[in-house]
């Protein structure tokens, strides 16, 4: 059982990152229900812990425990997803056919879709980076990757999303690029 001033610790500096530790959940996993499971998973982990936290930035230590959570989960029930690297002609195929992305107009919609064609990896980083507002250092401490593989990982993903999103890049039907002009 936690001591009344742990539970209010935790209260105080976990529970207000609760939403950004399911972003990343469902970010790495692709499925909300898998996510919400995780996130619970990794909320009671923190909560059993929080009287072992020593640090000053809880949504970091909090993020970390998600991501590793994810990790296992991977491991256990979707092996394949951890194994793939970025590889520009499998990650940058279209996942619909052109008709289809034309009528498709939302372009949060189109941004969600792009971002599921990235690797794990550079998904992680560009969603702690991007939609969770990650300093470099603390995307190296959750992911326990250095600096400068968060900086380049970064980058790639950045050139992957912009490949993926660009109205003058099309793919012909043997997926080559082609360029319109505009």
């Amino acid at each position: 059982m936690l001591e009344p001033a742990d539970r209010q610790r935790f209260e105080r500096m976990v529970m207000p990152h609760q939403d950004a530790a399911f972003n990343l959940a469902r970010w790495l996993l692709r499925s909300r229900a898998d996510a919400e499971d995780v996130t619970q998973e990794a909320m009671v982990r923190a909560f059993r812990f929080i009287g072992s936290f020593h640090g000053v930035d809880a949504r970091a230590w909090l993020l970390q425990i998600v991501r590793n959570a994810c990790y296992t989960w991977l491991e256990k029930n979707r092996r394949t997803d951890l194994m793939t690297e970025f590889d520009e002609t499998i990650h940058l195929q279209p996942t619909q056919s052109p008709e289809a992305a034309a009528v498709a107009s939302n372009e949060r919609e189109r941004l969600m879709k792009a971002l599921e064609t990235l690797p794990a990896r550079s998904r992680e980083v560009l969603v702690l980076r991007e939609l969770e507002g990650c300093s470099y250092k603390e995307i190296a401490t959750i992911t326990s990757i250095p600096i400068g593989t968060v900086m380049s990982t970064l980058a790639r993903a950045r050139d992957g999303l912009k490949r993926v999103l660009s109205p003058s890049t099309t793919r012909d039907a043997s997926g080559k690029e082609v360029h319109r002009d505009v």
